[in-house]
């Protein structure tokens, strides 16, 4: 028998490739090895699980023994690659080289969290997966103040999300304004004055010195501002893709683990998917360019190459109290934005000097009219 394809991940990345592939091969064996329980769960919804009174189990879509049986895999969970020799095709772990034929990566990412002064960096909580809300759910459904690090779009849907469940919110960033890689300070600002009116404490331009615990709570102290007082805190202030297996196996990384279009890494036969690949200089966290990625790849290994090609994709905020969907270029300086605002909201475009559409950003009922839009942007990829 041939070698098995080896997957590294359980996320969504690895599991939409492995659906993808078993649509068009049913029989080459695949082993799949994930450090977690290997549950197929829909990550997105983690920032609505506070205002739906869900637990983390009601995220599941499929336990680790119901993917590897309905797709025929061998799933081996709990357990950590140690590493990878590219050269002679093989992975290490629990005292085992196995072999394989094409090797995936798809170790995601962590959430990133600064080494603050103080003694409380280590209960700082992060939301970035099933096992992470487990952990913590407890905690944070007991709490009655609660701060988050991070206002961009994860930070931003967390405390709308939390702050609907009845908690009282402060959300903290350095940056002056709200969703700052995603929004123009006009509509950032809209944004602000919403989250305000909701009684969410915003505290923008904020550099934390320090952060320690007194009893039960934990202080925030930031220059210039008053100290925060709260019960617990979360950080959303970005990702970091995981490379260190990547990188002890000799692997060309950058801020992510580089691939080409083929979704190749600079090793033979070995190719990384999801929050751990960085594609033509880019990495991308959202749901369709990974969706798009598995499914190429998935191609490319049942025999037919497939680069990846990704057309002009939409985000859609889970931002309940001002709802919005945007794609292209919505922050760059040199912007020339064309505003539409009657009763059902507004859509925003945005025209180079030349009146090319680059981008655009809907919201509320104008939501409607935005696949129109987006087929008039640029691919992608």
């Amino acid at each position: 028998m041939s070698n098995p394809i080896i997957v590294i991940g359980s996320g969504f990345a690895a599991y939409q490739w492995v659906k993808s592939f078993r649509k068009l091969d049913q029989h080459t064996a695949i082993t799949l090895v994930t450090a977690d329980q290997g549950a197929d769960y829909s990550k997105p919804e983690l920032s609505h699980v506070f205002s739906r009174h869900q637990q983390a189990t009601d995220l599941i879509k499929q336990t680790a023994a119901e993917f590897a049986a309905e797709y025929n895999i061998k799933l081996i969970t709990e357990t950590v690659i140690k590493e990878i020799n590219t050269t002679q095709q093989w992975v290490y772990f629990n005292q085992q080289q196995l072999q394989y034929s094409s090797l995936i990566i798809a170790t995601g990412a962590i959430s990133f969290i600064p080494k603050f002064a103080g003694n409380a960096t280590d209960k700082i909580i992060t939301l970035n997966s099933l096992s992470e809300l487990q952990q913590n759910q407890l905690q944070i459904n007991a709490a009655k103040h609660i701060t988050i690090l991070g206002a961009g779009l994860i930070g931003t849907e967390i405390a709308i999300d939390l702050a609907t469940a009845g908690k009282q919110i402060t959300l903290c960033d350095k940056a002056a304004a709200m969703m700052p890689a995603l929004l123009p300070d006009f509509i950032a600002a809209e944004l602000h004055q919403v989250l305000s009116q909701k009684d969410i404490d915003l505290q923008l331009n904020a550099t934390i010195s320090e952060i320690n615990t007194d009893g039960e709570q934990m202080i925030i102290s930031q220059q210039g501002k008053e100290d925060i007082h709260t019960d617990i805190i979360i950080a959303a202030m970005g990702l970091a893709p995981r490379l260190q297996l990547a990188q002890q196996a000799g692997i060309s990384t950058n801020r992510g683990i580089i691939v080409n279009n083929m979704l190749q890494t600079s090793a033979t036969n070995v190719y990384a998917i999801g929050d751990c690949a960085e594609i033509n200089g880019k990495l991308s966290a959202f749901i369709q360019p990974i969706m798009l990625s598995a499914i190429a790849l998935a191609k490319t290994l049942a025999g037919t190459p497939t680069p990846l090609s990704l057309p002009p994709m939409l985000i859609k905020a889970k931002t309940p109290w001002l709802p919005l969907s945007l794609a292209g270029i919505t922050t760059a300086l040199d912007i020339h934005w064309q505003i539409e605002r009657d009763h059902d909201g507004y859509i925003a475009k945005a025209h180079t000097a030349d009146q090319t559409l680059i981008g655009f950003i809907a919201s509320h009922n104008k939501q409607k009219q935005v696949f129109a839009l987006l087929r008039q942007l640029p691919p992608a990829l």
